[in-house]
Parts: C-alpha cells; structure tokens; sequence
C-alpha cells in the first residue's frame, strides 16, 4: 500500500518487494545454470505450488508432475524472462497452464465433494464458517473459482490473474463479480440462513 510519498513504502510491499528483487535474482543466476538458486527457488515454490494446485485436484501425482514441470520449465526458459510481470505471476502462470493440460490429458478434474477438501486436514480451517465457504467455492464455475483463489489465497492482482489465465483483465473482473455474486446467494443457503 502506497502512502502517496515518493520513495516511501509500507513494510508489507517493501517485503513483497525484496521478496520479487530476491526471486528476479534468483532467475538471472539460473538462466546461468546456478542449482544453488534453483534449488533455492525450488523449495520457494514447492509448497506454495502444491497448495495452489490441490485446489485444482486432489491427485498427489498430478500436482507434483505439474511442479516438477513448471520448475523444469523455469529452470530452461529462465533466460526469457523479460520482467513484464512479477516472478511470481510468471510461475505461477506457468503452473497454471500446466496443471489445465495435465488435467486435460488425465481426465483428473477436481470432484466438487466437500468432504474430500484438502482444507478438511488442516485444523485451523475446521470452522463452520470456513466449511461452509469451501462448499460455496466448490459450486462455482472453475474460472470463477480460480481467480477468487489467485486473488484472496495467493494475493495476485486482476492483472497478475489475467496474465496467470491469459485472458483479459475484464474478463477477470467479470468472473469475480460473478463469484461474488454466486457466493452471496449460496452462502446463506449452506449456512442454512434463509434470506429475508
């Protein structure tokens, strides 16, 4: 968040900002065929890639087929990295398209059962509250559903979103509206609320 002062930033984007200098880095040394930085970025991104990508399925095999294929493909086209975007919208639209083509080949689309969320493991997420929005999540259209949890889950922008799916930021507007929407009139109904 900016204050409006030139050369003055807030902790949280001074962080998310070293944390990007760190990862461009990162990407320069192993353009240069550096494995200390990509085993550095590697373990970056693993965890983050994995839970992003159980949202999309629940097969283990698929998820760390799709992570070793982004990172290869991080590891040879470091070099081409222009800096358009964050580092991090780069991977994780390269993650993105393809856990859609593994999904594709593998007919392994995410079953929309609640019970079999993997937020059901964690037990900071046990709540009513939290259950009963993985149900609504788990109702909406895949697009929708994507970048409400590439914008709340991972923090990327509409534009980073529209870069990560390769559509127009209108378009990523649209869809979250529409989540929104959807979310609004489905909520108090799992809740068991009715609306007045």
């Amino acid at each position: 968040m900016s204050l409006g002062l030139p050369g003055i930033r807030t902790p949280l984007n001074a962080a998310a900002s070293a944390a990007n200098e760190r990862e461009l880095e990162l990407l320069r040394l192993i353009a240069q065929r550096d494995r200390e930085a990509f085993r550095e970025l590697y373990l970056a991104y693993h965890r983050r890639l994995a839970r992003f990508l159980m949202r999309m399925t629940f097969r283990h095999d698929v998820i760390e087929e799709v992570i070793n294929d982004t990172l290869m493909t991080v590891w040879r086209k470091a070099a081409d990295f222009r800096g358009e975007s964050q580092a991090s919208t780069w991977i994780v639209g390269i993650a993105y398209r393809r856990a859609l083509k593994a999904l594709r080949v593998t007919h392994a689309a995410r079953t929309l059962d609640p019970e079999h969320s993997p937020l059901a493991s964690d037990p900071h997420l046990l709540d009513e509250d939290r259950q009963w929005l993985d149900r609504a999540l788990a109702e909406l259209p895949f697009e929708q559903r994507m970048v409400l949890e590439l914008s709340y889950l991972l923090g990327h922008s509409c534009e980073e979103i529209a870069s990560i799916m390769q559509c127009p930021v209108n378009t990523v507007k649209t869809r979250m509206f529409h989540a929104r929407e959807k979310l609004r009139r489905s909520l108090p109904r799992l809740a068991g609320v009715e609306k007045s």
